[in-house]
């Protein structure tokens, strides 16, 4: 008989850090208790905690990983291990004004814990990989002994979704990521790369906040949505099946992430490959969650005509006028060169447009707008296609 991941999957219904600590202490309880910790942070290990970091936000920001998760994890870590850090590589903004503004640091400052704002890139090999062999990573994240994930539970117009595999990204010095999103426009290229990266800085536990979650315009500009869930394991494609299943992927396969790690044997990801402990998916799951884009994807024989016929189907970045307040971030954070985006006039007010024969669709511009100005759209065929009545 195979061996299962186990995921424990626990009920937790308000950021109070002593209810919260209580709740993951009870997770490790149930994969495995002190004789796992010990298993899982060796004797003397540097331990890296990864937080969402992805902007500049605000302590209760539904965007960031919560302090208080952030507070609760370490005290349980510093049972283990005196040698602690924390780091993020946000996708727009300073990484010290991020961890500050976010509460993060306030907290890292009261435990002692060391905070590296990934700016130093090491360059790097993977051999034994599934798309990238040559990397430029931060190197507090490759040189961890013990690379402890802590995601926020969102949706994400490129991937879905995101949570633990999608989280890494930010392992990636600051503006680097761009140039990934430049050389992998496409959603399952680009979660090919992911899966690569998670191998390279070899990402040992992950521990999911989506005690609210948000839905709809993500991965920045949704809307909370109260979930009252964490989710752990040591497995963090079986994290993030059982992530999406919460939130209405009933068949992992539907996400391009989850989809490249079945099809390329990287972790396990179907339900029958997973042990879930603790609460059952059918009483934590949300019967309305907002998601922002449909699972599946269309294959044709020609390459050209899927390349053709995916610029018709997958969604475009659209511009809500209202909210646009012609900061030009969107032309910024563009990722192609030349730009895809110029800032034009139009009733006094500059807002962009973009040149959709080249936009790659990275929706960079849509996951960094300081306002939520832009949304993702599907053209009436794609609708039709995906049937997808949004």
């Amino acid at each position: 008989m195979d061996i299962k991941e186990q995921v424990a999957l626990l009920k937790c219904t308000d950021y109070d850090v002593e209810l919260i600590e209580k709740t993951i202490r009870q997770g490790f309880k149930l994969l495995g208790g002190d004789a796992f910790l010990r298993d899982l942070i060796p004797k003397g290990s540097k331990v890296l905690l990864k937080p969402n970091m992805l902007s500049i936000e605000g302590k209760e920001s539904p965007v960031i990983t919560n302090y208080r998760v952030f507070e609760a994890v370490i005290r349980i870590i510093k049972d283990y291990s005196n040698n602690i850090i924390f780091g993020d590589s946000p996708g727009f903004g300073d990484s010290t004004k991020a961890a500050e503004k976010s509460g993060l640091m306030e907290v890292a400052r009261k435990y002692g814990v060391k905070f590296d704002g990934f700016k130093e890139g090491i360059h790097v090999k993977l051999d034994d990989s599934i798309l990238c062999k040559s990397w430029n990573v931060a190197k507090a994240a490759y040189e961890a002994d013990v690379v402890i994930t802590l995601p926020k539970l969102k949706t994400h117009a490129m991937a879905y979704f995101t949570a633990a595999v999608k989280n890494q990204f930010g392992c990636i010095p600051g503006t680097q990521k761009a140039t990934w999103h430049t050389r992998m426009p496409n959603a399952n290229n680009f979660c090919k790369m992911l899966l690569d990266l998670n191998t390279l800085v070899h990402t040992d536990f992950a521990i999911l906040d989506g005690i609210i979650a948000m839905e709809g315009n993500g991965p920045k500009n949704g809307s909370s949505k109260k979930m009252n869930t964490i989710v752990m394991g040591k497995s963090v494609t079986a994290v993030d099946s059982v992530a999406a299943r919460l939130i209405g992927y009933d068949n992992p396969l539907d996400t391009p992430v989850l989809k490249e790690a079945y099809d390329n044997k990287w972790g396990a990801v179907l339900p029958e490959e997973i042990e879930v402990l603790g609460e059952s998916i059918e009483n934590m799951k949300a019967d309305d969650f907002k998601l922002c884009r449909k699972g599946g994807n269309f294959y044709f024989i020609s390459p050209a005509v899927t390349n053709f016929l995916r610029g018709m189907i997958a969604p475009n970045p659209s511009l809500i006028v209202d909210k646009c307040i012609s900061c030009s971030r969107c032309r910024e954070v563009c990722p192609e060169t030349p730009k895809v985006i110029t800032m034009i006039n139009k009733n006094n007010k500059l807002i962009p447009k973009w040149d959709m024969s080249r936009c790659i669709r990275c929706f960079c511009c849509q996951e960094l707008c300081p306002v939520g100005a832009i949304d993702t759209k599907y053209s009436t065929l794609g609708k039709i296609l995906r049937m997808d009545k949004r």
